[in-house]
């Protein structure tokens, strides 16, 4: 099988699903922006084939650069597994004439109101949302709606250009700020009071293959405004537990209604108050390195399995769910550069066993600001058969870290 896959070299663990690809048996032809010879061996040695592209998302290259390869051997697919690369992909994808996800999924999954609003149809509960292109939108949908507002881009993942919106005076100054009171469209929703988690899929020909719920501690608005908390995600080993049937059927009901076929996914909900609730979707693996949490987690390979999917069309192995496992964030404690730790010795000392992989940046590196995201600075995941116990652990963890910085 011949599989052309987007941009293998960036981010660093795109090399991950380019060596799974290589080991499922497929012939992977990369394209990407980087000069071939910038390539690391190793790369090489997996790819059958690179192709140096201007740009990956400007699709007119992209597809350029697929019908030269195609004009030499026979295309199987054509994967991307970053959010900013999926919907050029799904386009020139169509265009070539290459099976997977289409263009009308790739949109539904990265525009956030025609998402929500298909779902909505569809009998899934979804905050009430809009597009809004203008500041009267906003005023009218908070007329309708109240307050609190949540306001983010209609496409794109993370929440560092989310705005969470109190009163009539703050919607004044943040039209301003996220680009609407000049005519740049914004998604705006209801705020949904509850708990935020995700679950991912590896979903085959429509049916989940193998599913993971993770929890946010606290939820992610907040964990990216406030400096002082040291956020954690955490994947529960406890997925047969009362409780997850529902948003598991959700998940399910979700990925058919968007027309999910051969894909991961990453799908982010609330339950609170007024129930659970669908937040919204990316038909791509989820970030943060969230896969090798789950790999650490099960004993197990899931870019393998994502590979062996595309390539044989099953699964390969099931995850042991021995463990629950999780990442917490350590923020410097201002920004500036990083001048060293405390507290780490004894957490190694206590919790070593339980720390599989960590990332402390050297003294003299520069930080990185709070909305950067979890794995921007310093960062530790964890695992332990017990989920009470792991968080436990990593909030000892949080409590005794401190990234000194000035």
């Amino acid at each position: 099988m011949n599989i052309i896959f987007v941009e293998p070299s960036f981010p660093y663990n795109q090399r991950e699903f380019v060596r799974a690809l290589h080991a499922a048996g497929a012939n992977v032809i990369g394209v990407g922006e980087r000069p071939k010879d910038t390539l690391t061996d190793e790369m090489k040695h997996w790819l059958t084939d690179y192709v140096q592209v201007k740009s990956v998302v400007h699709e007119p290259s992209l597809l350029a650069a697929v019908k030269a390869i195609q004009g030499a051997v026979w295309v199987d697919r054509l994967e991307a597994t970053v959010e900013a690369h999926i919907m050029a992909a799904a386009t020139v994808r169509e265009a070539a004439g290459i099976p997977g996800t289409s263009a009308h999924t790739a949109y539904l999954c990265r525009d956030k109101p025609a998402m929500k609003q298909a779902l909505r149809e569809a009998g899934i509960p979804c905050a009430q949302s809009t597009r809004a292109v203008s500041e009267q939108d906003l005023v009218d949908f908070a007329d309708a709606v109240g307050f609190p507002l949540i306001i983010k881009p209609p496409a794109g993942a993370g929440a560092s250009d989310t705005y969470r919106v109190n009163s009539r005076e703050e919607l004044a100054s943040v039209a301003q700020a996220c680009g609407v009171a000049s005519g740049q469209a914004v998604a705006v929703e209801e705020f949904i009071e509850g708990h935020e988690g995700y679950l991912d899929t590896l979903t085959v020909n429509g049916e989940v293959v193998h599913e993971f719920i993770t929890h946010y501690y606290p939820n992610v608005l907040e964990a990216m405004r406030e400096r002082w908390i040291s956020p954690q995600m955490v994947t529960t080993n406890r997925l047969d537990a009362e409780g997850y049937g529902e948003v598991r059927a959700m998940a399910r009901k979700v990925n058919q209604v968007l027309g999910i076929g051969t894909s991961a996914t990453h799908m982010e909900w609330f339950a609170g108050p007024k129930g659970l609730k669908f937040s919204e979707i990316g038909c791509r693996p989820p970030g943060v390195g969230q896969w090798d949490v789950y790999n650490t987690a099960n004993d197990f390979d899931l870019y393998f399995e994502w590979a062996h999917a595309l390539v044989h069309g099953t699964g390969h192995t099931p995850p042991s769910r021995r463990y629950s496992a999780g990442m917490i964030a350590l923020r410097p404690e201002c920004d500036g550069h990083i001048t060293g730790y405390s507290g780490v010795e004894a957490v190694q000392r206590h919790f070593g066993e339980h720390i599989v992989a960590a990332h402390l940046p050297p003294a003299g590196t520069p930080t990185q600001p709070v909305e950067a995201g979890y794995m921007a600075n310093a960062w530790m995941r964890v695992r332990h058969p017990d989920y009470d116990r792991l968080r436990d652990i990593m909030n000892q963890i949080g409590e005794a870290v401190t990234v000194h910085a000035r």
